[in-house]
């Protein structure tokens, strides 16, 4: 018998159809050793030494799978190939203590039948280079937020965090901010010619391209003179001086890495980087993609060729290149080792799929399976039309040109199978010295706009661009940020940053200018590269930039003082219980009102904002909701309840706090309150879980009453159980799953 052992249940199961009764399928769960959490666990003394534990929680898988290796001639690890996954596979070689001479190591970057029993004819050792390098990352990152964290507690605020990537991504969004912030916007005004052929319906439009004879910035344009451009020429005539017609092909892209997937998906999908990573995730455990933590364009021999066949049997010569396309990987961190994201079977196309997947794995695959595909079709060919028109005054002492732009797709060729938007207008037949029948001429005023806050998207590409992280590090890098509320999703889903990312980044550049820098972040992205490639040894690497960060954050303990970074700001409140002024703060969760007599008085007021001289805004929802629980009492030990803010926004603490540690969620101002249909004492409040949102009764642990969609407080007309509404597709559908 032998002893396969993956990461995840879903893989165990799909590799568990490819074999006979000869092999037994089993799941690690993930990593089964790691650093404590509690501690350090680096021996910095010993040159670095990690000291692995074995989590509670995998204490008893680890005896379970102890137990089927006594009873097993052969253990096969086959974690995923890439650095994590190396250092899973020795992880549990180390743990269940396996005996190098009949241990084996495979890899495979497909869960089909074709690649796992190919891996299994291969078998290889664990790469001990690959281990070092994630056992480097793990341990440089362990450094710098097991030091610099608690730094910032002291010098900042409680419950901070920093890390060698999540800091530097943090400022790239607060830069972004302060460009926005900065921008002064500018008017300027384009003038547009709405013109005709003679004896044609259809209008089409031209705009002003040179200015008495000469090109000129859109910025110099402004209204003013734009207007004085109308009057001088309404009456003149319009006539063609030039018309060039010629074709332009356009080629299809790449096929997906996982940033060009995380952004693709972020733009088309409105997935976040997050959950790209999840359903690509799912998709692959199940044997329809590649290996989603890639960086590689390469596509196999096996994927070309059926991908030709599927393109020459399906959509004809016409859409197939004389010979495969190859891309070459322009980024210099690129590793070849995998190939790009792509359908394992090209056979396997997204309506076939469609029953079998759910809606946002659906959706994945069917962007995946299209990309991967075009990007083996011909170029589409656009036939492009430019026409000049020239206008003269009606002195004729100055001339003016505009310009109209046609366009139309002559051949689709790979956007056949790509839904990429390309723009068409197509032009009249026009021919040099025609004159044009004028319709309207408009003057448009516009503003110049500042740049947009980082998207999932346009982050990645920012961070791909400076080097800063790698593929499996981008999507747990933004959700870090967000969970640390450094971040927060604007109503557009782009991130901006909140008041304490601004204290936290300007701290760490102006004296931590290394841990923030995008070149030094990048240096040591490139020295994990050559540690997996084997060209240097982990601990000099990890020596190197202890000794320099370590010494200067002694020296910043004892120059900094947090006065000087978190001064408090006086103002005219008063506190309501002892009299005191109240003064205001800043946390991780924004600014609140603390009474100066603390520690004699803890009282605080949260959901506030600087004012001029001193004056003080409160934010009237919080206000609505202290005002809704005035009289809540604590159902434990009976003190009054308060209204606290945290990273889930308004919820209700004990004030007996840290005594009484009870707390219950609200109702926030703008939800519609809902009595709980089955207890019918409690409300129908927002939760949050590592789910995401949810709804549920307020009355719990009483009333365990919970729904996945925001209920409307109306009943259902068939079974009367509330109708909900889903937090994604904004649809109202009822919730009970039994009635249609």
């Amino acid at each position: 018998m032998k002893l396969i052992i993956v990461e995840s249940p879903t893989k165990a199961k799909t590799i568990s159809k490819f074999l006979d009764k000869n092999y037994i399928v089993e799941s690690s769960f993930g990593h089964v050793r790691d650093l404590p959490k509690s501690e350090m666990g680096i021996d910095i003394e010993n040159n670095f030494v990690p000291r692995y534990i074995v989590p509670t929680k995998a204490k008893k898988l680890i005896s379970s799978l102890k137990k089927i290796t006594t009873t097993c001639d052969e253990v096969i690890l086959a974690s995923d190939e890439d650095r994590e996954g190396e250092a899973i596979a020795w992880h549990l070689a180390k743990t269940l203590k396996l005996k190098q001479e009949t241990t084996k190591r495979i890899v495979f970057h497909e869960i089909t039948k074709e690649a796992i029993l190919g891996a299994l004819n291969n078998p290889i050792k664990i790469n001990q280079e690959m281990v070092d390098a994630q056992q480097a990352r793990r341990v440089l990152d362990r450094l710098v937020g097991y030091e610099l964290s608690p730094f910032l507690w002291k010098k900042v605020a409680k419950g901070l965090s920093a890390g060698r990537v999540q800091s530097v991504a943090t400022k790239m969004i607060v830069e972004r901010e302060k460009e926005i912030l900065a921008f002064k916007s500018e008017t300027y005004a384009s003038l547009n010619a709405e013109l005709k052929k003679e004896g044609d319906k259809i209008t089409f439009n031209a705009e002003l391209y040179k200015l008495k004879g000469k090109s000129f910035n859109k910025l110099e344009l402004k209204k003013e003179e734009a207007g004085e451009i109308k009057e001088a020429i309404k009456d003149s005539k319009f006539e063609v001086v030039s018309v060039l017609k010629k074709e332009v092909k356009k080629a299809p892209s790449a096929p997906f890495t996982t940033s060009t997937l995380q952004q693709s998906a972020n733009r088309q999908l409105g997935f976040s980087a997050k959950q790209t990573m999840s359903v690509a995730q799912k998709l692959y455990e199940q044997g329809f993609i590649t290996y989603m933590r890639t960086d590689s364009l390469n596509l196999s021999p096996k994927f070309l060729d059926e991908s030709r066949a599927w393109i020459d049997n399906n959509l004809g010569k016409n859409y197939l290149p004389e010979k495969a396309v190859v891309f070459k990987n322009r980024s210099k961190n690129a590793q070849e080792a995998h190939e790009a994201v792509r359908p394992t079977e090209v056979e396997k196309t997204p309506e076939q799929l469609e029953a079998k997947l759910e809606r946002s794995q659906f959706k994945l695959y069917r962007l995946i399976w299209q990309r991967a595909v075009a990007s083996q079709m011909t170029p589409a060919k656009l036939a492009t039309t430019t026409v000049d028109i020239v206008v003269k005054s009606k002195e004729e002492k100055e001339n003016y040109l505009f310009r109209a732009s046609g366009q139309i797709i002559s051949f689709p060729g790979f956007l056949k199978v790509w839904p990429e938007k390309t723009k068409e207008q197509d032009l009249p037949e026009l021919k040099e010295a025609e004159v044009l029948e004028l319709k309207e001429l408009k003057v448009n005023e516009h503003a110049t706009v500042p740049p947009a806050r980082y998207s999932d998207a346009s982050l990645v590409k920012e961070m791909e661009k400076h080097g800063v992280g790698r593929p499996s590090t981008y999507a747990p890098t933004i959700n870090t940020i967000i969970t640390r509320n450094y971040a927060l999703r604007d109503d557009n889903k782009r991130l901006k940053p909140s008041e304490i990312a601004f204290v936290v980044t300007d701290l760490l550049s102006a004296h931590f200018k290394k841990i923030i820098d995008y070149g030094f972040t990048a240096k040591l992205e490139d020295d994990l590269d050559e540690i997996a490639e084997g060209k240097k040894k982990w601990q000099p690497v990890i020596s190197e930039f202890y000794a320099d960060f370590h010494n200067n954050l002694l020296k910043k303990y004892e120059e900094i003082n947090k006065k000087d970074i978190m001064p408090e700001q006086e103002t005219n409140e008063k506190c309501d219980k002892c009299g005191a002024a109240m003064v205001m703060k800043t946390s991780r969760f924004g600014k609140f009102l603390a009474c100066s007599a603390y520690p004699d008085c803890k009282n605080i007021k949260n959901g506030v904002s600087s004012g001029e001289n001193g004056e003080v805004k409160r934010d009237k929802a919080l206000e609505e909701l202290e005002k809704k629980y005035a009289n809540e009492v604590c159902s434990k030990c009976g003190a009054e309840m308060k209204i606290k803010t945290g990273k889930f926004g308004p919820f209700l603490a004990c004030s007996a706090y840290p005594t009484c540690k009870n707390i219950k969620n609200v109702s926030s101002g703008d939800e519609k309150e809902v009595s709980c249909p089955i207890c019918q004492e409690g409300n129908i409040v927002k939760k949050f879980s590592k789910r995401g949102v949810f709804y549920a009764c307020d009355n719990y642990p009483k009333c365990k009453n919970a729904y996945w969609g925001k209920p409307t407080g109306e009943k259902c007309a068939v079974c009367e159980a509330l109708m909900v509404e889903d937090l994604k597709t904004k649809k109202i559908k009822c919730s009970n799953r039994d009635c249609n």
